[in-house]
């Protein structure tokens, strides 16, 4: 087992989970399209990570698509009552494996009916709106029309509850006017810092903040303090990534992605490593150089 409770827990829902959990999007082939290489691996890191302790699994069935779902459901099903699966819809995916926006309302109810499908669920514990204004960050747009499908959906039992993601400020607001929000996934790591104050506030309502890419996603961070950090702890430089994100706010919410089972272990044992003060304010300088 690893030392996983030592990084806190923080409320998503009306569930507990712990701070660091699991984003299945690298289980997907390359470009996240199509299956895995080695899907017997897949499946044997999603095992080691409940075995492990982690309770809070990130996907979507556009990742593949439906493949990560698939590889969730034969690797994991019967879930185990206290894991909590995560999912997101508004896209799909084009034949070249591109991204094409997908928010009307049949396409988000089947988008809906697909996750629970090809995860083998009656209901999906949380859904995760993404803005599709821009596929590459958050855009300004009115979400008032595809979340009132997903809270339909809720009051229908196919949702237990909403969560946002690759939103702006603006658009939080609006979707708390609809329906309750439980969680804002936007990119956000020591290097990519826009979020900072809109982390704050969720903190002060108990909205957990999901950072996505926090280890930079297909370019990885590189930073020589990043790195000079690290060596002088005794760790990797994504290591000390994930250790900071769990300092710089309760409500942070880690879902680092792998495909390998050692990269995993990795993840995990960040809930033992302890920042000191130093190292967090030559971090918190990253994003500033």
């Amino acid at each position: 087992m690893s030392n996983i409770d030592q990084s806190g827990t923080f409320k998503l829902g009306d569930r507990i989970v712990k701070r660091i959990g699991y984003g299945a999007m690298q289980l997907a082939g390359p470009g996240v399209f199509g299956p895995p290489k080695d899907p017997a691996t897949a499946l044997a890191v999603l095992r080691e990570a409940v075995a492990s302790g982690v309770n809070h699994i990130d996907t979507s069935d556009f990742y593949g698509p439906h493949i990560t779902n698939r590889l969730i459901r034969e690797a994991l099903a019967p879930y185990p009552d206290e894991l909590v699966i995560v999912t997101k819809i508004s896209a799909r995916r084009g034949a070249d494996g591109s991204w094409i926006p997908a928010f009307s309302p049949e396409e988000l109810r089947q988008a809906v009916h697909d996750n629970l499908r090809n995860l083998g669920l009656d209901v999906l514990d949380v859904v995760n709106f993404r803005s599709m204004y821009s596929v590459h960050g958050p855009a300004e747009g009115s979400i008032e029309a595809p979340l009132t499908v997903l809270a339909e959906l809720q009051r229908q039992g196919r949702v237990r509850h909403i969560g946002l993601s690759n939103v702006t400020p603006t658009q939080i607001a609006e979707g708390r006017r609809i329906c309750e929000v439980v969680c804002v996934q936007n990119l956000y790591n020591v290097a990519h810092r826009d979020d900072d104050a809109l982390i704050d506030d969720l903190a002060r309502d108990g909205i957990a903040y999901v950072p996505f890419f926090p280890l930079g996603g297909f370019t990885p961070l590189q930073s020589s303090t990043l790195s000079e950090v690290a060596t002088r702890l005794g760790f990797t430089p994504m290591q000390i990534a994930l250790a900071w994100l769990l300092r710089r706010a309760p409500n942070i919410l880690l879902i680092p992605g792998t495909a390998s089972l050692a990269h995993l272990r990795e993840n995990l044992a960040v809930a033992a490593l302890v920042l000191p003060e130093e190292a967090m304010t030559a971090l918190d300088g990253v994003a500033a150089a």
